[in-house]
């Protein structure tokens, strides 16, 4: 018996060892630097949008940084490398790592040391239809078809070394039918004319780009563009877009000047302020931001609407492509930074309340995805994912707005700007603004008072996930001299520590106390010259920390909801905002949301279900138009089941809200003299900013299709 009660527990212990094990999280996969650089690229592509294929060839000068006898680059999976080719024209072995095809490794005939040069030229080629290996999971960085071409850099369409970090000079030519015009990164001459391969074809042009400055270069746009040259406080802006959609170029080129001229004195100046705007077809990243280029999506191409979006493409020329990342780990300081540099352009732009209101969405979109991984280990999380906006564009943002809160506003901006004046036109490390930042906070504090302790916010914040989520308990005593308040402030991180501010509402004058928050009870005692009104105290009043709290989670919930039914997963979606109304019950948005879903599922009674509880309780103010909308849906669930009279009912109620969002008023106008038909042009309910203020109305899918939605300040960006 004894026996068997060893070999029991030996297996036990075995066991708890394996789950343990697998339960454990992996390490950070951070791709390991290349022992060569490209310095210089020479590319020529053809574009065949026939075939939905690229054949090109990229004459790479590299820079050894180790001694090695093997080249390193990053190439799309779909392009398959025909030869390599040293400088003397003798051919090179290669392989694709099994393991993860986008490299390739290049075999020397002779090792090359340390600071020595090699030049290599790769003959390439491959089919770029969709989003089929693409580097980008999910996402079509690469497209060439009938109707035009898009090359992101992080499709890597060319031999790349330590993307995203690695910065060098090129010239690109682009092969393109004639019917296409092409735009991107460098300085394009007049494109030439080219012989065509053959008479079906057509003619041909040549587009030759020179990037002069070393930079990520390598983006460019092909197809019904049109140059709109235009002018704006002293900044030259050039807006490319179809002839339909130019008719706004000289509100894009405010908007860019805007904010260029914003940064410009809050970061420094940039060498050169030259900006290009060029509309993106739909299907791939909403926004991109390249070396003096903005690229955004048909669906948002409203320069109003996407102000606040066109402020971060230009801080992202400050941080992303003037400062660069060190490694994909360091991303928080391009990314995140580009992101929060959308609420110091709202806040100086519009004022106070839509800086914070900025920082709202932040906080929602932060909390869509904030366990996926800690900030400073972003290399483990695929670029533009859900989750990688949510942890390094979001999260990240909030962290610097945390830090400003912490080191006050002169100080924050001084180290913005010493930041980018020691650091532009190199690459940085996270490490590298923490210390500029602690410099800068000690130098900002006078004795006796005490520096903020921002290595212990940097660790806190940088290298953890979870966030706060606060209760208080206290008691009010009568004193002679007024009432005390005595009191803990509570949440569940055992390592949080942060100054938390307290604000007491009182019959007079409100009370401020900043307490000292450490581990999960922090005690506090205030004097009070006024009756605290009941339920008067306030927790981070200004909401300077990223804390949990019921609404926030709610919203966070309908937010991932909304970027699910996008890409057309309204089962996940609806699942998303079930779990909404169970973090809040009865909240009308994801109860509207979740109708959404049902009707393009063509699920009309689970739909119409979905959209009367959304009208039976009253909405918080920036989602009341929930309500308009409700009706007009439920108006065309009833054209569709031939039920005309309870749809002009519905349709009617709508028009007496007198809400028009989105343009509500007019489509149940619409809809009251024709009844809404499935497939029929139409107009949809607006897509919220995390739950904040919805936009323009857009156009409704054909029966069948997903949902195109419009998000131009959307928390998952």
């Amino acid at each position: 018996m004894a026996l068997r009660q060893r070999v029991a527990c030996i297996f036990f212990v075995f066991a708890l060892l394996l789950f343990v094990c697998a339960a454990a999280p992996l390490p950070a996969q951070v791709p390991r630097p290349s022992n060569f650089l490209a310095e210089h690229y020479d590319v020529s592509a053809t574009l065949d949008p026939i075939g939905q294929s690229l054949s090109a060839s990229a004459k790479v000068e590299f820079k050894a940084a180790d001694a090695s006898s093997s080249v390193r680059v990053e190439l799309h999976p779909n392009l398959v490398i025909k030869e390599v080719k040293a400088a003397d024209g003798k051919q090179l072995s290669f392989e694709r790592d099994n393991q993860n095809p986008l490299f390739v490794t290049v075999q020397l005939h002779s090792p090359v040391a340390s600071g020595g040069h090699v030049t290599l030229t790769f003959t390439y080629a491959g089919i770029l239809a969709n989003e089929e290996n693409s580097p980008i999971p999910g996402v079509r960085a690469a497209v060439i078809s009938k109707e035009g071409a898009y090359l992101l850099l992080p499709a890597r369409w060319f031999p790349l070394t330590n993307f995203p970090s690695n910065r060098y000079t090129a010239t690109f030519r682009l092969n393109v039918p004639d019917t296409f015009a092409v735009a991107g990164t460098g300085k394009a001459a007049a494109p030439t004319p080219m012989a065509a391969k053959n008479a079906v074809e057509g003619g041909r042009l040549l587009y030759t780009f020179e990037c002069k400055n070393a930079a990520p270069h390598g983006t460019f746009v092909a197809g019904n563009l049109q140059l709109n040259p235009k002018q704006a406080e002293g900044v030259n802006v050039e807006v490319y877009a179809p002839r339909t959609a130019s008719g706004n170029a000289a509100d894009f080129a405010a908007s860019v000047a805007r904010a260029a001229v914003m940064f410009s004195d809050m970061f420094g100046p940039m060498p050169d302020p030259t900006f290009k705007v060029i509309q993106l077809p739909d299907g791939t990243l909403r926004d991109y931001a390249a070396p003096g280029v903005l690229l955004l999506s048909q669906r948002i191409w409203d320069p109003k609407a996407s102000d606040r979006t066109i402020a971060r493409l230009v801080a992202s020329q400050w941080w992303g492509v003037q400062v660069l990342p060190a490694t994909p780990a360091d991303v928080w300081i391009s990314d995140g930074l580009a992101r929060y540099s959308e609420a110091l352009y709202a806040e100086q732009n519009a004022g106070k309340e839509a800086g914070l209101r900025a920082v709202d969405e932040f906080a929602v979109g932060a909390l869509m995805y904030e366990d996926a991984a800690p900030v400073a280990q972003a290399a483990r999380l695929a670029p533009y994912s859900p989750d990688y906006r949510s942890v390094v564009m979001n999260k990240g943002a909030m962290i610097f707005h945390m830090l400003r809160a912490q080191m006050g506003d002169v100080a924050f901006k001084s180290a913005l700007h010493d930041f980018y004046f020691q650091f532009a036109e190199k690459s940085a490390r996270i490490e590298d603004f923490e210390n500029i930042a602690e410099r800068r906070a000690q130098a900002s504090v006078k004795p006796p008072q005490e520096p903020p302790n921002l290595r212990g916010f940097f660790a806190q914040w940088l290298n953890s996930t979870g966030v706060p989520e606060f209760t208080l308990e206290y008691v009010v005593y009568r004193t002679p001299k007024g009432f005390r308040v005595v009191g803990k402030i509570k949440q569940p991180l055992d390592t949080f520590h942060m100054p938390v501010d307290l604000r007491i509402d009182t019959e007079g004058n409100p009370e401020q106390k900043t307490i000292d928050a450490i581990g999960t009870e922090s005690g506090f005692t205030v004097e009070t010259f006024g009756r605290p009104k009941p339920g008067g105290i306030k927790i981070d009043p200004n909401n300077v920390i990223l804390k949990g709290s019921t609404s926030l989670r709610a919203r966070a919930a309908i937010a991932r909801g909304e970027d699910l039914a996008e890409q057309g997963r309204f089962y996940d979606a609806v699942a998303q905002y079930q779990r909404a109304l169970s973090i809040q019950p009865n909240r009308p948005l994801a109860n509207f949301r979740m109708g959404e879903a049902f009707f393009y599922q063509k699920n009309y009674q689970a739909a119409a279900n979905a959209f009367r509880e959304s009208l039976q309780t009253v909405p918080e103010p920036s989602e009341k138009w929930t309500e308009v909308w409700s009706h007009i849906y439920l108006g065309k669930i009833f054209d569709l089941l031939g039920q005309r009279e309870r749809a002009v009912n519905e349709y009617s109620k709508a028009k007496q809200t007198n809400d028009d969002t989105g343009g509500a008023q007019q489509a149940a106008e619409g809809f009251l003299k024709k009844a809404y038909a499935e497939g029929g042009t139409s107009v949809a309910a607006p897509v919220t900013a995390g739950s904040a203020k919805p936009t323009a109305a857009i156009p409704l899918p054909a029966s069948g299709e997903k949902p195109v939605l419009k998000k131009p300040i959307s928390p998952q960006q």
